[in-house]
């Protein structure tokens, strides 16, 4: 399990709302503040694997994430593909979305070059809202205002270490409710 801290030395109710943003830890000291990360936050129940699925270009982003998931101590189900040989997305996005489905994993990560063939194959699937991000803020109302289940990441197109802080931010964010719960309760046919 990996520990994040954050040194600052700025007024108490920033801290706080920063605290209540991020869902972090407030460990209080008299000179500073020392902001720690627990995964345990996580609005996804962790107890489960994380489902995790490409196809061959996003091959090298997936072995990045899983090399990330590792590191935070998050137990996760690799659905494939596992080199770089050419192959249909359909093939891996369908079990990701299965296993966010039926509660079998806590989210899921799809990626390929565009992120939208997966995207659109997931969210056949009945309960999952798969939400292409190529950011962080992305991935943040992703999970805020639409309560996204699954994660797709363009692979092509997003740059060495964003696809780990999307991830990271798509993981501690919980979904916000309220008017939102609404529109994402007509979204099911």
């Amino acid at each position: 399990m990996q520990w994040g801290y954050k040194l600052a030395s700025i007024p108490f109710i920033q801290v706080v709302a920063y605290c209540r943003k991020h869902s972090v830890f407030l460990v209080t000291f008299t000179a500073c503040y020392i902001i720690i990360k627990h995964p345990a936050m996580s609005p996804f129940n962790l107890k489960l694997p994380v489902a995790i699925g490409c196809d061959h270009a996003g091959f090298d982003c997936k072995e990045d994430l899983i090399s990330f998931l590792e590191g935070e101590g998050v137990v996760f189900k690799d659905f494939g593909t596992y080199n770089k040989d050419s192959v249909d997305y359909p093939d891996f996005a369908h079990p990701v979305a299965s296993a966010v489905e039926n509660g079998e994993a806590a989210f899921g990560i799809l990626l390929c070059g565009s992120a939208n063939g997966v995207a659109i194959t997931a969210n056949k699937h009945q309960g999952i809202r798969a939400a292409i991000c190529w950011g962080e803020e992305l991935a943040e109302l992703a999970r805020k205002h639409n309560d996204a289940n699954i994660l797709c990441i363009p692979a092509r197109f997003v740059r060495d270490g964003d696809a780990e802080k999307m991830l990271d931010v798509f993981m501690n964010t919980a979904f916000e409710g309220g008017r939102h719960a609404n529109r994402v309760q007509k979204i099911a046919c």
